[in-house]
């Protein structure tokens, strides 16, 4: 994940510090004071230029993010605004090497370098002060997204849906590299989790999605509209996990309304609809299992293989040589 690779970016205050730091600290080193004063100054805005030059430069490209992606930043934040946050760093380190290059060249020559350090010294603060709003906001934004987890287009996906508190992340956690929070209340799962289920040289790319609830799209909370992005974007099969208990809080009738109404988003994607907590109550007509007692586990998930058997991202199958008679 690109994400990953943003590093922790400073204050206006932190890259300010440690570029005046630096460069006091090679002027002491000067026994020329004018030509101490001019190598100041071009030390100060050349570290601050290539520090906010690496800030942007670290970032993704978001014109190239993946539909998922995409979805979940504006989410989260807002990609127009990490732009503008950016463009507005970019802006800044543009200026404090034109107002620092100004400076150096004026001090050739002049009869007082120490004033004019010291007035290139405030604008190029002056000028870094001005985004630090920009750079909190990027250093928000860089905690949040490199948590995302990393879902590869070329992998087989299930994602796996359903009301709160059905079951999801305990099947989960069964049958994959996940490890997702389970309790016993609702809207456990805050974010979306990854997991792996391996099968032979392939394997199946789990995802983990919150809970998401029967309601208009305009009423769904930042947590259901993430699963949606998860559904809609990366789903090459859906397993709709259903709580014919009700333990979970919601009718039966309410979650297999929830159920047609993502098929009707995810046209053309197969559903499939599984049963949990089948020792307390099972429903005919459908797969039933029990994440409590693992009952019916093996069956779903032999489920699951045979979606990916039947995928062209099946490497397996379209790696073997052809039959020839």
């Amino acid at each position: 994940m690109e994400f990953e690779k943003i590093p922790t970016i400073p204050t206006a205050d932190e890259i300010l510090d440690r570029s005046l730091r630096r460069a006091a600290k090679n002027k002491k080193l000067k026994t020329n004071r004018d030509l101490a004063n001019e190598d100041f100054v071009r030390s100060v805005y050349s570290s601050v230029y290539d520090k906010l030059s690496h800030i942007v430069q670290k970032f993704p490209n978001f014109d190239e993010l993946s539909p998922f992606y995409t979805d979940i930043v504006n989410l989260l934040f807002s990609i127009d605004k990490i732009k503008h946050s950016l463009g507005a760093i970019q802006w800044a380190g543009e200026k404090v090497r034109e107002v620092g290059g100004a400076y150096a060249r004026q001090m050739r020559g002049a009869p007082d370098t120490n004033a004019l350090r010291k007035q290139a010294t405030a604008r190029i603060s002056s000028i870094v002060q001005q985004v630090d709003k920009d750079l909190k906001y990027l250093n928000e934004a860089r905690n949040v997204l490199r948590k995302l987890p990393d879902i590869r287009p070329d992998e087989f996906t299930v994602v796996v849906a359903g009301y709160p508190n059905v079951g999801k992340s305990s099947f989960i956690n069964l049958v994959s590299s996940a490890t997702s929070e389970v309790a016993g209340y609702a809207f456990t799962t805050k974010r979306i989790i990854v997991g792996h289920h391996e099968v032979g040289r392939d394997r199946i790319q789990i995802v983990d999605t919150p809970g998401i609830l029967d309601r208009p799209v305009e009423e769904r909370n930042d947590i259901e509209q993430q699963a949606l992005a998860a559904i809609t974007n990366v789903a090459d099969m859906i397993l709709f996990i259903v709580d014919a208990s009700e333990c979970c809080g919601y009718s039966l009738e309410d979650q297999l309304k929830l159920m047609e109404s993502i098929k009707e988003i995810t046209k053309g994607v197969p559903l499939e609809v599984v049963i949990n907590k089948s020792d307390m109550k099972g429903l005919e007509g459908y797969r039933n299992m029990s994440t409590a007692t693992r009952e019916g586990i093996h069956d779903v998930v032999a489920l699951l293989r045979e979606y990916l058997a039947s995928s062209p991202k099946n490497l397996t199958a379209r790696n073997q040589p052809e039959n020839r008679e």
